[in-house]
């Protein structure tokens, strides 16, 4: 029997509003056996599609898959010239790759059922656009069957999730812990800021407690005595932070560096140029002076001095979107574990906090767009990475991430780029 369909995002709509970027910059792999389906269908025969290869070999001979072709414009080989699928428009949904349909939602396996988020890289997703995802119920519950069935998971029985190295706790105790934190994130009392802030020390707080004798309604109380304990330890305004150390600044760039890049579709960066100029890049990005490599296609002239100037508080409608972003992602679970470079759960919280100060960054090198759209497409750019550039969950990015943690500059960072 299928794992249901629970906790869908309550503060979120979404609808397909035909953008096509996903069907621009992404590179669908597909299973053996939808490629055999869609070899059936008989494109071959038909007119737009003559003499275009509907799949390329992806990887190596021995580790890759075929993915959907791709034309060279960078458009997928079955959109058509009104912004719809060949194979949605001949054949209907259902024969389509799964990932395509799925797209921008997210399967997050939590317990004994399944977690939904999204994907805040589709613009319709960032910018709260059309029906209330609970309407979408039923095909949500259709695609995680088929997820189910593609990857072998059916009945599996899902490990308690580990909280650090040596701790876990049973699911209903993590939905606890993810509760707790949603509402930090959402006390309208406090900045933005100041609320991750807080989440940050009461992280530390945690990680030192066990929790092998705390559960339920004990658990409850303990994260609500840290949480209202903490209010007064956490420095009210950012000016009071001290500001990110040489060391904080420069892991920072270079996780920036990975996190604004885009190396395919039409916000290709200077990546077009080949590797040396990547290499160049990274140079800049560590270096931390003069302007700043168009490591993504929208950066427009700008310099790393001009990002560090104070700009002001966030607008109201921009704080409402992070708060969405935030209470979506942790509502789902998207963060830790499979969907998250199985980053356990007290770093993985730690990495979700951290797009804060990288959405702050992007936003002020994104000066040429007005300062709330500059947010959305900030916002955008680092959801596209995070939990799916690889480059994101390498060893070498954990501890460049537990670095930063543990040295206290992540607070810093959320502090400084608040000005």
């Amino acid at each position: 029997m299928p794992m249901p369909v629970r906790s869908l995002p309550v503060v979120q709509n979404w609808d397909c509003h035909g953008c096509t970027d996903c069907c621009r910059e992404y590179r669908v792999q597909v299973t053996d056996a939808e490629k055999a389906r869609i070899d059936t269908q008989g494109w071959a025969d038909d007119p737009a599609m003559k003499g275009v290869a509907p799949f390329v070999w992806d990887g190596g001979w021995f580790s890759g898959r075929y993915r959907l072709n791709h034309t060279s414009d960078g458009s997928c080989v079955f959109l058509n010239e009104q912004g719809g699928c060949r194979i949605h428009a001949k054949f209907g949904s259902a024969a389509k790759p799964l990932a395509c349909r799925v797209f921008p939602f997210v399967f997050i396996p939590f317990g004994n059922q399944w977690r939904v988020g999204l994907r805040f890289v589709c613009p319709s997703a960032a910018n709260d656009l059309g029906r209330p995802v609970s309407e979408h119920q039923a095909e949500l519950r259709e695609y995680a069957e088929a997820l189910e069935v593609q990857e072998g998971i059916a009945g599996r029985a899902m490990a308690a999730p580990i909280l650090q190295k040596g701790r876990s706790v049973p699911w209903n105790d993590l939905d606890l812990f993810i509760r707790a934190f949603r509402g930090h994130i959402a006390d309208e009392r406090r900045p933005l800021e100041w609320r991750l802030r807080k989440c940050l020390a009461v992280i530390q707080l945690c990680r030192e407690a066990r929790f092998d004798a705390i559960s339920g309604d004990r658990l409850r109380e303990f994260l609500e005595v840290i949480g209202g304990g903490v209010n007064e330890e956490v420095p009210a305004r950012p000016e009071a932070v001290p500001p990110p150390s040489w060391i904080g600044r420069i892991l920072f760039r270079q996780t920036m560096a990975i996190q604004a890049r885009v190396d395919k579709g039409r916000y290709r960066g200077i990546s077009r140029h080949g590797r040396s100029t990547l290499l160049w890049a990274a140079w800049k990005f560590a270096q931390g002076t003069g302007r700043v490599p168009a490591v993504h296609g929208l950066i427009p002239d700008v310099s790393f001095e001009q990002i560090e100037n104070p700009v002001g508080p966030l607008p109201e409608a921009s704080t409402k979107v992070l708060v969405r972003y935030f209470q979506l992602k942790l509502d789902s679970g998207q963060f830790f574990g499979p969907n998250n470079f199985q980053h356990q759960f007290w770093d993985g919280l730690v990495s979700l906090i951290q797009t804060y100060p990288a959405i702050m960054w992007l936003s002020r090198a994104l000066h040429h767009l007005p300062r709330e759209e500059a947010l959305i497409m900030a916002m955008r750019i680092v959801d596209n990475n995070f939990g799916f550039n690889p480059m994101l969950g390498s060893r070498r990015q954990k501890i460049c991430s537990s670095i930063l943690n543990r040295r206290g500059e992540i607070a810093r960072l959320i502090a400084w780029y608040s000005r």
